[in-house]
């Protein structure tokens, strides 16, 4: 589950991880108040308007600006509220902006020039430990960093028999450059950074840039948290956190009726139980010309209703060019799927893209005779290379 930079920053204030201090704004009139309220207590003169949205990269789409005063506070705040913010990790559509973070400027004068950082704290699956990811190059996209300038990208890998010790986060600091009340207080960030994210049950913390101010505090300017779904019962004030209005519309829709799907950009539907069967369906269609429009993982229950919910989920893609039906009779039996799609196909009409059905397992023999003589435009098949026959068939 992603959250807004807001919501995760309250998290990291949560464990003593000091940020960019705002204030949230729903409105215009919210976001003036809301810097009024910035400068009483922090002392700020500007203000940072920040556009909240699921996206990386707001800067350049102009979803972040720099406010000099109170009027320019009301014009930026206008004109990002409601705005389809394009970044390079929307779609071309973009996305709305529904509210703004009004936050303090943290770029102050002082004793020294502000230096940005960029950390992250993650699973290095191929190990299956923790690490932090840092940098000296904050504030840039992270794969151009490593890209062009790799050696500039540092790892320090978490045992998690013993957590974060305080000399890997001296470490950090010291491959950071830093020295003095600057080394202390990233010390003591990178700790509490730490301690944030296993206690959150997070799978991602992603803070670029990290600051270092003019006066050696370091700082989280901005936050990208994504808590683990499966650890959500442990945290049901994060799960209240959920903005479902940044979430595709069809992916939600299938969460409420119990269904694993993930929309993808192709034109075969998928409708499968299991999810390493799921995947090896998507090889399937590629290995057929075609491209998987979604991973759907009906689970083991896959009766009328269930595979009715399903198609109707698939369909409201209308990329969808055929839908590729894939059961393993294992724990469900072949011919209660099978008798489920003709009953969902029999309830939802005519079903005008092709339909493939490839039931093996528990009486699977009895289920393709179910589809061969239901008089419904369903193709059957019970071999993986006969199934990917139809499906180019289908689409030639």
């Amino acid at each position: 589950m992603n959250l807004h930079e807001y919501q995760g920053k309250d998290i990291l204030a949560g464990f003593g991880v000091r940020v960019q201090r705002g204030i949230v704004a729903q409105n215009v009139d919210e976001a003036v108040e809301a810097a009024k309220k910035l400068t009483e207590e922090t002392g700020t003169g500007w203000h940072v308007i920040k556009a909240q949205v699921h996206a990386g990269g707001r800067g350049k789409g102009g979803g972040v600006k720099l406010a000099k005063n109170l009027d320019e506070v009301k014009t930026i705040a206008g004109q990002i509220i409601g705005m389809d913010l394009v970044t390079p990790q929307t779609s071309a559509e973009g996305k709305r902006v529904h509210q703004v973070l009004v936050a303090e400027d943290v770029y102050y004068p002082g004793d020294s020039e502000p230096d940005e950082f960029y950390m992250s704290v993650l699973l290095n699956r191929g190990t299956g430990r923790n690490m932090i990811m840092y940098s000296t190059e904050g504030g840039m996209d992270i794969e151009t960093v490593a890209e062009e300038t790799p050696h500039l990208i540092f790892t320090e890998e978490v045992d998690p028999a013993v957590g974060l010790l305080p000399f890997q986060a001296r470490r950090v600091a010291f491959n950071l450059g830093l020295s003095g009340l600057a080394f202390k207080e990233m010390t003591k960030f990178v700790m509490s950074l730490y301690t944030a994210y296993v206690k959150s049950d997070s799978s991602l913390f992603e803070i670029n840039p990290v600051l270092k101010t003019s006066d050696d505090k370091i700082l989280a300017v901005d936050a990208k948290v994504t808590i683990d779904d499966n650890a959500l019962y442990r945290h049901k004030d994060y799960e209240a956190l959920r903005d479902l209005r940044e979430e595709n519309p069809i992916e939600v829709e299938a969460k409420e009726v119990g269904l694993n799907y993930v929309d993808l950009d192709g034109n075969v539907g998928c409708m499968v139980n299991g999810a390493g069967l799921a995947m090896g369906t998507m090889d399937l269609i590629k290995h057929s010309g075609g491209e998987p429009a979604n991973f759907l993982d009906v689970g083991g229950t896959a009766d009328a209703a269930r595979v009715e919910a399903a198609f109707k989920i698939i369909l409201k893609d209308p990329a969808v060019k055929a839908i590729l039906i894939n059961i393993f009779g294992g724990i469900v039996r072949c011919d209660r799927v099978a008798q489920g799609v003709i009953d969902a196909y029999k309830n939802m009409g005519n079903i005008e893209v092709p339909i493939i059905v490839r039931l093996q397992g528990t009486n699977a023999d009895i289920a393709k005779e179910l589809i061969d003589n239901s008089g419904l435009a369903v193709l059957s098949a019970t071999e993986f290379q006969e199934a990917a026959d139809k499906v180019q068939e289908v689409l030639a």
